[in-house]
């Protein structure tokens, strides 16, 4: 749970409906504070009926007027008569006197935040506001607003009558990742309800010409200038959304590829009164950002293609390994290449998974059942099919650097208790079991391997390979901590602890 959600449980008594609500309109709360050139916070009402502040976005357009977090504090004295008449009004407010914060004088704007749900085949706004947000702007200029600033606020005025209609955030609107998408300073486009532009910035008409249009974008309906742009199939490169991306019609992120250019555009439609009244266009420049995604994407296809060779080459190694104990001519010798086949088989079962996804951890959970079955079907001994291997809890995410000595220390463990704890066999009246338990907490992740074999007296024997390849996989490549538990006759336990600072995720 990320802290903004932590912040909305621990201060307000809403609804999982309302905080998702928040959670949504919050994601662009960078984009409201840019275009209405205000310092932006969000309050929400505590169980006591005080405002809490639980999100805060300074401007990238225009100075910030607080240097400290407000986040976690009540509302302030100054503002807490707006904050709380806007909440049970209803209705935004603009203060008619400066607000002076630090000696710098202020306007005070109050919005109402409603949500809405659905009831029926229809959405019906809240009965009352869920969150106030305050803007605070900044009033001592010694210029006049350029036109851009003019038209940014404007736009943040009509998206911030929609917070106050419910009509913002829409929904229904596709999900997307923030990251890299257009920001009102990339490039900002206005449309009227017919689609046609009556301001672009520079930074839009820059982007622009770099897909090829020459002229000027105010005055034109902007899905004809995509048209326009769009003729030339071979060198263009467009998804189904852009129609309603240019023509501001819904709530979308598209690219349009032309010339080796990539611009990402997104529109937001503006509503008044349920009616569409235009749309904003945002549009970015990604051209090195796409780049830069497609070799990341190469770079994953390779090595994931490495991983699964290296998987394929530990098979052969291990299947080379195999045939050579079936002809070795002692039993000493056909253990000890049964237990490196064993080994080498473990690590390849943690290549095989990490080919088969882009991210480089490693469910470990599946990796580890693969395993345990591997470790009591391949020890030897008459007992050991009779043997049951039972997981109890979640390892979780595991970093690829961490999955292969983890894997391969839990084999040994597996495997030594299957070929010591019943080294005389089990039966089926009284069947073996080891399982393998784990508790995660906040800074280790505790395992335990327990098995109802016949255990043992004193300490287990250290000049033994499987308990010296355990000590060095846990103690030095983990960083964690060992210790063995036997009572004779009643099994034994190996407690595991390693420090999640080493990066494993419970």
């Amino acid at each position: 749970m990320s802290r903004l959600s932590q912040l909305i449980r621990q201060h307000s008594e809403l609804d999982d409906v309302d905080r998702e609500w928040l959670m949504l309109l919050l994601a662009d709360s960078q984009l409201l504070a840019d275009m209405a050139l205000a310092d932006l916070v969000m309050w929400v009402r505590d169980h006591e009926g005080n405002f809490v502040a639980i999100s805060q976005v300074r401007p990238a357009s225009a100075p910030t007027l607080f240097y400290r977090d407000l986040i976690g504090q009540r509302v302030r004295e100054q503002w807490e008569h707006d904050v709380r008449a806007c909440y049970e009004e209803g209705i935004t407010r603009i203060s008619s006197t400066p607000d002076w914060f630090d000696e710098i004088p202020a306007q005070l704007t109050t919005t109402p935040v409603f949500s809405k749900r659905a009831e029926g085949d229809r959405l019906v706004r809240s009965a009352s506001p869920i969150a106030i947000i305050s803007r605070h702007t900044n009033v001592a200029r010694t210029r006049q607003l350029t036109r851009q600033e003019v038209t940014f606020r404007e736009c943040a005025d009509d998206m911030f009558d929609m917070i106050q209609a419910g009509d913002f955030p829409d929904i229904a609107a596709p999900d997307f990742s923030r990251r890299g998408a257009p920001r009102a300073s990339d490039g900002m486009i206005r449309l009227n309800v017919d689609g046609v532009v009556t301001f672009a910035s520079p930074n839009a008409l820059s982007a622009m010409n770099k897909l090829g249009f020459g002229g000027e974008l105010e005055g034109e309906v902007f899905a004809e200038v995509a048209s326009m742009l769009l003729d030339d199939k071979r060198n263009v490169s467009v998804d189904e959304a852009l129609p309603l991306v240019v023509a501001g019609q819904a709530p979308c992120v598209s690219d349009v590829n032309a010339k080796g250019v990539t611009v990402t555009m997104r529109s937001l439609p503006l509503y008044r009164g349920g009616e569409r009244i235009g749309a904003v266009v945002l549009c970015r420049d990604t051209t090195d950002v796409r780049h830069q995604q497609q070799e990341l994407i190469t770079k994953d296809a390779t090595i994931r293609e490495i991983h699964h060779r290296v998987k394929n080459n530990l098979q052969t190694v291990a299947a080379l390994l195999r045939i050579q104990a079936r002809r070795a001519r002692s039993d000493e010798a056909r253990e000890s290449l049964l237990h490196a086949m064993r080994r080498v088989s473990s690590i390849a079962v943690v290549h095989d998974t990490l080919s088969g996804g882009f991210s480089q951890s490693v469910n470990f959970d599946e990796v580890f059942t693969r395993v345990m079955r591997l470790a009591t079907e391949v020890a030897t001994g008459e007992g050991a099919g009779q043997v049951r291997p039972v997981l109890r809890g979640s390892f979780g995410a595991v970093p690829s650097e961490y999955a292969t000595p983890l894997a391969l220390a839990l084999t040994e463990l597996i495997t030594n208790a299957v070929e010591h704890g019943f080294a005389d066999g089990v039966s089926a009246e009284e069947p073996g079991e080891i399982s393998v338990e784990i508790e995660p907490n906040e800074e280790f992740l505790d395992i335990h391997v327990r098995d109802n074999g016949c255990g043992f007296t004193g300490a287990p024997d250290a000049s033994g390979l499987g308990t010296q390849i355990v000590r060095t996989l846990v103690e030095g490549e983990l960083g964690g901590q060992i210790a063995w538990n036997s009572i004779v006759g009643t099994g034994t336990t190996v407690e595991i602890s390693i420090p999640k600072r080493w990066g494993v995720n419970g």
